[in-house]
């Protein structure tokens, strides 16, 4: 019997077994949904309900307090407001109400009391009655539940274990278990059964679609092969992959097993100027070469093109797997505080940590990667090749980010459902085990998605009026990424999802096909409900919700006409006058080499690249490649100057947009990881609408005195007409190699007065930190960090159009920083 605050209750005294729990209270889900607005879905049984709860709303929802009910189910944590509309049973059934957290995305629960904080387990005891209820999710959502005093204490004590319990899996078959409490009845079985796919999306399953694709993009001069529709070549391959015309499926399969875990170069996208992206695997090092081999793998490597190949090793210059790991642990104790005691970081030591945390750096370092390789795309009639280890993880994040950058169909939001089928789920991401849905093992976890949602982001922050797809978009992909209830999350490749998917009553013979077979052995439990994917956002979100993942954009100009399958591809005499037919160059840490022993068969050993570090002193040491790119930039950059000081956007809308990479200009997404900083620092103290955070009055009150100083500067000094500003003006400054990717902006005429900056508006990007517009200028020069002079400006780059990033006024005065500081 529950006697009052002191009292000490533990779980098997108050809860029996859950399984029985879920029995006895199944007559509760009908009065639920009647009586207090619960909507549940077809089998969801009410474990336990809690009358006269306020959850705290965040910045997002308008802050403040909002009253009702909390409900706990064996799928969800439901909360229903007071003022609520009466749900329509004839509407097609949403898994996640607005107010609703799954419980396998929590990740702790945490009971606060008048003076203490107990961070609850299954097994674990109070001894006091939680005025709070502080959900910690694994989308870096917190979620806060505050009891009335005239809630019984059986009810708080109730629903706390309740939720500690059955949030937590027990055994590996829990993610199974999580799937058939939302999916496993009847009626969603019948329901997800006669949903339709999305018939204006590529998802990339069939040789129709490649053909699709290829078609899009103007690449004449390669097929669709079905060498490994069996999965007998590549276990971790497409179905489908895209080889060039002139290469046999007889030939072509000798290749695979010079490649790990037989991933051979294949065809990603084309340049509209006629370049083609590939990405492969390394090589494998005890493989003999025969002459034969030797031959298709060249054809295979070098594509449609017949002059120049690059190969981009991505291995030495981004971060791994664990790095990412590591970077985004400590980003998610940064920005959520100690959960077991509710203690966050302090203000004054929060822009040191996160620079600590590198997370930004690793954003960072991959959208210089992608960028460099987007500017060899742009310059034409070559082919370029990613190279990784395994060619599961980074070579994922750079080539879709190059197709971002590049490719306006794929800023799009059915475009970009569609890269993220064509180069993350078929191409054989390890989702299932990057995510780590078990929770048994960290030693495969790395949130390799997530990194590159945020750097699209970046792009996005940086471009808005280029993408239609919104951060709402980017923000739902994000959270449902942590929600196992999706077949394009739940494998590693698309042959465990043909596993899953496939007729048992069925066998497959090289001689016989497809045969009937007489006592089918099941591959998976005929129970087992089926999975949608991801992209049917109806099942997660409502109308209203999805009208703002996208946002009115101009109309994308359709391509130019083809010519022998390039556009504007053929390059003058004198560009490649100089280049041997057959060159393969290396692009590591921001400079080419040309080794001998590039590909390493042509030295007559077996094994991977042997690089050559020996940086070239001019474009004359480095036949062919970097002496075309710079006579390339020579002649198609604009020649005259715009009349207006404000940027001027790409000439044309297949010019790539290269961000900005400087440390202020590469910002911290609030939206997400910030969401739930405010309620680890504010416990029992409610937050008006009206009352801002410390850190945000600071910002706002920093922003003044910078407008106030751009005006007192404005009225003091003669009026001044400002230098137009050159087209190919751009930050990106690699300070680590000395390599300049792009010019910098013409250097001002020494004594001419330097016009004043425009006051801008108050970044809302964040509430911790100075603005991003407070952001120090970027001085041009072709000096590295230490003062040498080894510098080379590879690629010329058009003005950005959306990019925010402003340079601050004369006199603003910053903190010293070694770089790597960060804006928002």
């Amino acid at each position: 019997m529950l006697t009052g605050s002191k009292s000490t209750f533990k779980v098997r005294q108050l809860l029996p077994d859950v399984k029985e729990r879920m029995l006895s209270q199944s007559s509760i889900s009908a009065r639920s949904r009647d009586e207090f607005g619960l909507r549940c879905l077809p089998g969801e049984c009410v474990l336990q309900r809690t009358v006269m709860v306020r959850k705290k709303l965040t910045a997002r929802e308008g802050r403040g307090w909002l009253s009702g009910t909390l409900f706990c189910t064996h799928f969800r944590v439901a909360f229903v407001p007071q003022d609520s509309p009466k749900p329509d049973d004839n509407a097609d059934p949403v898994l996640l109400g607005e107010h609703d957290v799954a419980l396998a995305s929590i990740e702790k629960v945490v009971a606060v009391g008048p003076n203490r904080t107990k961070l609850v387990s299954p097994h674990s005891s109070l001894k006091f009655t939680p005025e709070e209820l502080v959900l910690y999710c694994r989308d870096m959502r917190v979620m806060c539940f505050l009891f009335d005093r005239l809630t019984p204490d059986a009810q708080v004590i109730e629903i706390t274990y309740t939720i500690a319990k059955t949030y937590q899996p027990v055994k590996p078959g829990s993610v199974l278990s999580f799937q058939n409490a939302a999916l496993g009845s009847v009626e969603m079985k019948q329901f997800l059964s006669n949903r339709g796919r999305d018939a204006h999306m590529n998802w990339f399953e069939s040789a129709s679609d490649w053909e699709q694709e290829l078609e899009r993009c103007g690449a004449t001069g390669w097929r669709v092969s079905s060498l490994n529709d069996r999965f007998e070549m590549s276990t971790s391959l497409s179905r489908f992959i895209v080889v060039p015309h002139k290469v046999l499926d007889t030939e072509l399969k000798k290749s695979f097993a010079h490649f790990n875990e037989g991933r051979i170069p294949r065809w990603c996208w084309r340049h509209p100027r006629g370049s083609d992206l590939l990405r492969m695997a390394s090589f494998q090092n005890n493989i003999y070469h025969e002459k034969d081999d030797i031959r298709n793998l060249e054809m295979v490597l070098f594509g449609c093109q017949a002059s120049l190949c690059v190969v981009v090793e991505l291995a030495e210059e981004l971060p791994s797997p664990a790095d990412i790991q590591l970077a985004h642990s400590r980003l998610r104790a940064l920005c959520l505080g100690d959960i077991s005691t509710s203690v966050s970081m302090p203000d004054d030591k929060w822009l040191s940590t996160l620079e600590s945390s590198h997370w930004l750096d690793y954003v960072r370092s991959c959208l210089r990667k992608a960028s460099e390789v987007a500017c060899l795309l742009r310059s034409g009639h070559l082919t370029v090749a990613l190279q990784e280890v395994e060619d599961r993880d980074l070579s994922c994040v750079v080539s879709s980010l190059v197709q971002v950058m590049c490719d306006p169909h794929c800023r799009t939001q059915r475009g970009f459902q569609g890269l993220v089928q064509k180069e993350w789920v078929l191409a054989g991401h390890r989702f299932y085990s990057r995510i780590n849905y078990q929770r048994d093992s960290d030693k495969e976890e790395s949130p390799v998605f997530l990194l590159f949602l945020d750097c699209v982001w970046q792009l996005w922050f940086q471009f808005p009026s280029r993408f239609q797809l919104t951060n709402d978009f980017l923000l739902a992909l994000h959270d449902s990424v942590h929600l196992p209830l999706f077949s394009t999350f739940l494998a590693n490749c698309q042959r465990e999802r043909c596993k899953r998917l496939r007729n048992p009553g069925q066998s497959y013979t090289p001689v016989n096909g497809w045969r009937d077979v007489l006592n089918p052995e099941p591959s998976s439990d005929p129970s087992d409900p089926p999975l949608p994917p991801v992209w049917d956002w109806a099942l997660q979100y409502s109308q209203e919700r999805q009208v703002r993942f996208t946002q009115p954009i101009p109309p994308i100009p359709p391509l130019q006409p083809l010519l022998n399958g390039n556009l504007n591809t053929k390059p003058d005499a004198h560009r490649l006058s100089d280049t041997v037919p057959g060159s393969v160059f290396l692009l590591s840490r921001g400079s080419f080499t040309c080794p001998a022993n590039l590909p390493p068969w042509r030295s007559g050993t077996a094994g991977v690249y042997r690089k050559s570090h020996r940086r070239a002193p001019s474009s004359e040491g480095v036949p062919g490649l970097e002496r075309l790119l710079k006579a390339w930039a020579l002649t198609e950059a604009p020649h005259s100057v715009p009349s207006s000081s404000a940027p001027q956007g790409p000439l044309d809308p297949y010019e790539p947009l290269l961000p900005l990479l400087m440390g202020p200009c590469v910002g911290l997404w609030r939206e997400c990881y910030l969401r739930g900083a405010l309620h680890a620092q504010a416990f029992s103290h409610p937050v008006s609408s009206s009352s801002l955070h410390p850190v945000e009055r600071l910002a706002q009150e920093v922003q003044q005195l910078r407008d106030q100083l751009a005006q007192l500067s404005t009225c003091d000094s003669p009026t001044v007409t400002p230098e137009p500003q050159r087209p190919d003006s751009n930050l990106n400054r690699s300070i680590n190699n000395s390599t300049f990717l792009y010019p910098a902006s013409r250097t001002q005429a020494s004594g001419a007065p330097r016009a004043t900056p425009p006051p801008t508006s108050t970044n809302h990007q964040t509430s911790r930190g100075p603005s991003s517009a407070l952001a120090p200028p970027s001085r041009p020069g072709n000096r590295d960090a230490a003062g040498s002079n080894k510098a080379s400006f590879l690629f010329r780059h058009s003005s950005v159009t959306d990019a925010r990033c402003f340079p601050p006024a004369s006199n603003a005065k910053l903190p010293k920083s070694n770089g790597a500081s960060v804006g928002f």
